[in-house]
């Protein structure tokens, strides 16, 4: 759509953890919308449910921040949502029970905006002309299928903007690190979300050019931040909680099924498996195990809805690592007690495999955009995961790390989008 760029265009960073929004100003410039109380320009993707009988049909809900305060206060009587983002492509998601009422992904995320809208002070209040979404070069989940994706999208946006532009979320990134730029360049731009990693190559032209950026070539892949936070808790944690111990059955002993931990690649899960059935069985498991302990931790972190703080822990270790050597894992509640030094060199082995799998979607981008390594002026990483030593590594080892530059790990996408918005024609950068 051709003509004047309007007034108020609004860059939608809709991530797998967090969500940002920046607004345009028409003139070139962007700024992220704060929230409420303080809590900054970072919204957790997050939804908590409880039943209230004054609420619409029964059900009351808040959203980012504090949604994690309503399901610390009452964890039992609750039921928390994250990462939905991640199975917006997956056909085999069609709607989720919240205390019997059945949501859509559509639904989950109309709420999820609603809410937003609620805590932005008033700063959303005006339902812009013309809406930016970010959305990831390769969606998640096994058979992802885009088009399913962007129906829903369809559906949960409907309400938020006139005009809807889908744009890859490193171009988004792209354009924002374009605007710090004084010369032409070609940029490689990686973005490493919570549940997908996103590349992008884009040349650059002189500031005042009529078109600033060209994309290129994009390529992504399904694995990101929550992918190393599994690894985390498979190495570390479940051993502790019975994987890889062994039970008696029918005379026989047998190692205990790896389905019991499927739960756990998904912290709020857990609340899904505090229920009699499921409770029972495990009780039976730890009656029949050669060493029962383990497996009463699991319980115990299941009957104690320990699963937020445990993550918790999780994120801790992985963070304190990409600054030290190695770190303490320390974890204590439901009258469960876990401590672990971890090394480096040992979660850089858990995640090796996952960072092969990162580096041949950063090859098939610059294979896409017929440049080499060689080809490539500036590297801007992007994303909280890019803080990972082993990731940022990976790019030096390409590049070399005079080429590499960093900065907004959260807010980049959002600044870009809004950019983005305030040209003339943004459907050129349509995905």
């Amino acid at each position: 759509m051709n003509g004047e760029p309007p007034a108020h265009a609004l860059g939608l960073d809709f991530g797998t953890t967090n969500t940002v929004v920046a607004l345009g100003d028409g003139a070139g410039g962007s700024e992220l919308v704060e929230f409420a109380d303080g809590t900054g320009a970072v919204f957790r993707s997050a939804l908590c449910f409880w039943e209230e009988e004054r609420a619409w049909n029964g059900i009351a809900c808040e959203a980012g921040p504090w949604a994690i305060d309503e399901y610390l206060q009452s964890p039992l009587d609750s039921r928390f949502v994250q990462s939905f983002k991640t199975v917006a492509a997956s056909a085999s998601f069609e709607r989720a029970l919240i205390f019997g009422k059945p949501y859509r992904f559509e639904d989950f995320g109309r709420l999820f905006l609603q809410r937003l809208v609620r805590h932005a002070g008033g700063a959303l209040d005006e339902r812009p002309r013309r809406v930016v979404v970010g959305r990831p070069v390769e969606w998640a989940g096994a058979r992802p299928d885009p088009e399913l994706a962007r129906r829903r999208y369809d559906l949960m946006l409907g309400e938020f903007g006139v005009e809807l532009h889908y744009v890859y979320e490193p171009l988004g990134a792209a354009y924002s690190y374009a605007s710090r730029l004084s010369e032409p360049a070609t940029v490689l731009v990686a973005d490493f979300g919570g549940g997908t990693t996103d590349f992008s190559v884009v040349r650059v032209g002189e500031p005042g050019a009529t078109r600033r950026c060209e994309p290129l070539a994009s390529a992504g892949v399904g694995i990101a931040g929550d992918r190393f936070d599994r690894r985390i808790v498979d190495r570390l944690v479940l051993p502790m909680l019975g994987k890889g111990g062994r039970y008696r059955s029918m005379g026989k002993v047998l190692e205990i099924p790896g389905g019991w931990f499927a739960e756990f690649a998904d912290w709020s899960r857990l609340a899904l498996m505090r229920n009699r059935r499921t409770l029972d069985e495990l009780r039976r498991l730890q009656r029949d195990a050669l060493d029962p302990e383990p497996i009463g931790r699991m319980i115990a972190l299941i009957e104690h809805e320990q699963g937020f703080p445990l993550y918790d822990a999780v994120g801790r270790v992985k963070r304190a690592l990409s600054a030290e050597d190695r770190a303490e894992f320390r974890f204590e509640g439901g009258g469960v007690a876990i401590a672990a030094e971890v090394r480096r060199e040992e979660f850089e082995g858990w995640i090796a495999e996952d960072l092969a799998r990162i580096e041949a979607a950063l090859e098939r981008a610059l294979a896409a955009a017929a440049v080499g390594p060689e080809g490539i002026d500036r590297v801007f990483l992007t994303g909280g995961t890019s803080l990972v030593p082993a990731v940022r590594a990976l790019f030096e080892r390409r590049f070399g790390g005079e080429r590499i530059a960093a900065g907004g790990e959260l807010t980049s996408i959002a600044h870009g989008l809004a950019l983005i918005g305030g040209e003339p024609d943004p459907a050129a950068w349509a995905a």
